[in-house]
């Protein structure tokens, strides 16, 4: 194992980057081997008797049901537009809801929670301190909760005690942010808050049906979710963009992606690929042509369609 290179910016600041050699971590997270410390997310639980009932009513997931230890993603959304203001990668315990969120989040979402509590049997608290993640692509044993769904890359996300991360991160192959970046960037997953903007809602960005229940009662933005998908043509669409290997930098998160020199979207995230090269994920509008060549941060991108711009129940989707 090399020595951790520690990122000094952007989202994943404070952990590790990669050990020395990003292409082999990548391989080895392929191999069913790596083991990524995120121990920068932040970690929540919710107990009580009406935790799942009442995370049910505010998010857009379907939780009354929610059998212990099955994973689950969760978004709370603006109750006027339907944007995406927080999420939660959870899993239930049998007595308490575990979720973490993006770094920096999770103050914001418990002080949320907090407010809409009422006088339910529910309590909302940061475990932060006490509590990281850590991702493994392997067997995720049976020391600790995990979390395991079709956005956790194939891996499994699990609630280590701080003290312990250490040590377990070193019982498989450590792997860096970088080598997982560009795992969940291949896979098209988006990550909020980093591919998503304060204007996005879940239909632009290929989540019905993972983290949208589309057949539950009502929730806080669930108008605006449920006129998109009836009506179909969603106002942007998620893309995966095949980056320019020429290019020495990565385009900037927020970059402005560009059609002719106009601008039609938002650069998400981005990294090299041990096999891709170098990818992004990016916000475009729904109208730009899907075979149009773009450019972002002046390198030329090739788009991959992963949200079809005429998705909608009268729709029949144009691309797999």
């Amino acid at each position: 194992m090399g020595t951790a290179v520690i990122a000094e910016a952007g989202p994943d600041q404070g952990v590790a980057w990669h050990y020395g050699n990003p292409t082999r971590e990548q391989r080895e997270i392929e191999a069913g081997l790596g083991i990524v410390d995120l121990s920068h997310r932040g970690v929540l639980t919710v107990a009580g008797p009406d935790r799942l009932s009442w995370l049910h009513s505010l998010t857009t997931q379907h939780l009354t049901d929610l059998a212990p230890r099955a994973g689950t993603t969760a978004l709370v959304l603006s109750g006027s537009q339907g944007h995406i203001e927080h999420v939660l990668y959870g899993v239930d315990d049998g007595e308490t809801f575990w979720a973490h969120t993006e770094p920096g989040g999770v103050g914001p979402l418990v002080a949320f929670l907090d407010r809409m509590r009422f006088m339910l049997r529910v309590e909302v608290v940061d475990r932060s301190a006490d509590f990281g993640v850590v991702w493994t692509a392997g067997d995720p044993g049976s020391d600790f909760l995990y979390r395991s769904y079709q956005d956790s890359l194939g891996g499994h996300d699990l609630f280590v005690p701080r003290n312990k991360i250490s040590d377990v991160v070193a019982t498989g192959s450590p792997a860096g942010t970088w080598a997982y970046e560009a795992r969940r960037i291949a896979a098209g997953v988006p990550r909020i808050g980093v591919d998503t903007d304060q204007r996005a809602i879940p239909n632009e960005i290929g989540v019905l049906g993972a983290a949208v229940h589309l057949n539950k009662g009502c929730y806080p933005g669930q108008e605006t979710v449920g006129r998109v998908q009836a009506l179909g043509r969603p106002p942007r669409r998620l893309i995966r963009l095949q980056l320019d290997g020429s290019a020495e930098a990565l385009p900037e998160v927020g970059a402005p992606i560009l059609l002719s020199g106009k601008q039609i979207g938002r650069m998400g995230s981005s990294a090299r690929h041990w096999e891709d090269g170098p990818i992004g994920l990016g916000l475009v509008k729904r109208n730009v042509p899907v075979d149009a060549e773009l450019t972002v941060d002046g390198i030329a991108a090739a788009q991959e369609v992963l949200v079809d711009p005429e998705i909608g129940d009268h729709f029949r989707p144009q691309f797999a």
